[in-house]
């Protein structure tokens, strides 16, 4: 209608920022399990003031980490934005300076030439007694924890995506990055391995087919596999008015096999079909073939087509790759049939043959991607148990963490955050990880929402 308001969906609702940094012991209910002791992180976007433009987009808010400390029987919780040049200048300055995914266009004169240094807003992971906040295009902002205290820019050698590994055979991390010196929308990418103390070994870079939007990866014991799949990226449609980023499953999907000892000298390319994948459970391998399972979208949700049309709304489902280096194939098998996001396991298993793994479900309306399922499925025997949240609820990714180094593989907890619609706050709560079935064993309410977020990681006392 003529004159409505028009309310941008990424702020309103639990998508909307809380705009203080606060500490608050909570109350629980239930009991704690005895051997859970350290702290869930967990980061998101959380603009420090109103957005220039009205192009405001979920993934180009500040990052906020949101720390729920367990100790002694009692949960403590506290919020701290990540102090990137971005938010330090448009904290001095009381506004936002910077438009939405760096328009020059609505960007303030005065900050016109400023590199910035990132939002930090996607994950959170500790290596080498590092804590680090990550996204996309950006170097890691390190953390000091639990008082969430930004030390600053961490060097793996530039940019690193959100999602490195870490190897339990080496303790090396393994990560990928959109190419430094690349121009924008290139499509080079890199790769590259820090030690178990996090100081950079290796770093190389390599060109792609074409430039893929690439959020995760694969990593075994012996190789990095690169997705490249066809949500693309092009700076000429972008300068013809048409979509930065569109789907164009013509233009085929290609894995980057990459030899963890060779490196890009062994690079080989191997085709998959046209799918998207935004996050990896876990992968090993098997003779002559890697096993990769997936959490895979038919086409990537959310996007537009190249011509500007509107995308499909795809769901992701639990799929296994079998990537057979031989002859060069991969096959697909779909392994559970519920729609499903942030996959999880039990990370000791990180690369090697597993059984159990956990994500977060929607049985919602087309298009609505909270989640309110959670999922624990064992891939031994195929069986599946779920718990589903009350209506109006939705889940964060659910974090697991082992019952101690000698325990059983996928004995242990998750821990996660629900936000209660009705009530309008969100709960820290905590799930026998093999019982998922009956629900939370414990919880504690925080007195407001915690904000819709990304990624989380639990670090042990």
């Amino acid at each position: 209608m003529d004159g409505e308001v028009r309310i941008n969906p990424f702020l309103s609702g639990n998508f909307a920022p809380v705009r203080s940094e606060d500490d608050f012991d909570l109350t629980v209910e239930g009991a704690l399990p005895a051997g859970l002791s350290g702290t869930l992180y967990r980061n998101g976007p959380n603009p420090q003031f109103d957005p220039r433009d009205g192009n405001y987009h979920w993934f180009v808010g500040d990052g906020m980490l949101h720390a729920f400390t367990v100790a002694d029987g009692k949960v403590s919780y506290r919020n701290r934005w990540v102090r990137t040049n971005k938010w330090t200048l448009e904290n001095a300055a009381g506004r936002a300076l910077f438009g939405s995914w760096g328009n020059p266009m609505t960007t303030d004169p005065s900050v016109l030439g400023v590199v910035s240094d990132g939002v930090a807003n996607t994950n959170i992971i500790q290596h080498g007694g590092h804590l680090l906040a990550l996204e996309e295009a950006h170097a890691p902002f390190e953390m000091s924890g639990p008082d969430l205290a930004t030390v600053g820019a961490y060097d793996l050698g530039g940019k690193v995506t959100a999602h490195p590994k870490a190897c339990p055979l080496t303790g090396e991390l393994v990560f990928f990055a959109y190419a430094d010196d690349a121009m924008p929308l290139s499509n080079k990418i890199s790769w590259g391995i820090a030690d178990a103390e996090g100081k950079l070994r290796k770093r190389e870079t390599f060109e792609a087919p074409y430039c893929s939007m690439i959020h995760d990866f694969i990593v075994t014991e012996h190789y990095v596999v690169i997705p490249v799949l066809p949500l693309t990226g092009s700076l000429e449609r972008a300068m013809g008015g048409k979509p930065v980023f569109a789907w164009e499953p013509e233009k085929g999907g290609h894995l980057a096999v990459i030899p963890r000892a060779q490196g890009v000298a062994g690079l080989r390319w191997i085709d998959v079909p046209a799918a998207y994948v935004f996050h990896v459970m876990n992968a090993f391998e098997q003779g002559e073939t890697i096993v990769a399972d997936v959490m895979r979208y038919a086409a990537a949700p959310l996007f537009p087509n190249a011509d500007g049309t509107k995308g499909e709304n795809a769901a992701a489902y639990l799929t296994r790759w079998t990537i057979d280096l031989a002859a060069g194939t991969v096959a697909e098998v779909q392994l559970d049939d519920t729609a499903g996001e942030f996959p999880r396991f039990d990370e000791r298993f990180a690369g090697a043959p597993y059984r159990h793994g956990w994500f977060v479900g929607q049985s919602l309306k087309p298009g609505d991607f909270r989640s309110n399922i959670v999922a624990h499925v064992d891939l031994v025997d195929g069986t599946r148990k779920t718990w589903t949240l009350p209506q109006g609820d939705a889940i964060s990714e659910v974090v697991f963490t082992h019952a101690g180094p000698d325990a059983a593989e996928g004995e242990g907890w998750l821990t996660a955050v629900i936000y209660r619609g009705a009530e309008d706050v969100s709960e820290f709560v905590v799930f026998d990880a093999r019982k998922v079935e009956q629900g939370p064993i414990a919880s504690a309410k925080v007195p407001r929402r915690v904000p819709f977020g990304f990624h989380g990681q639990w670090v042990a006392a």
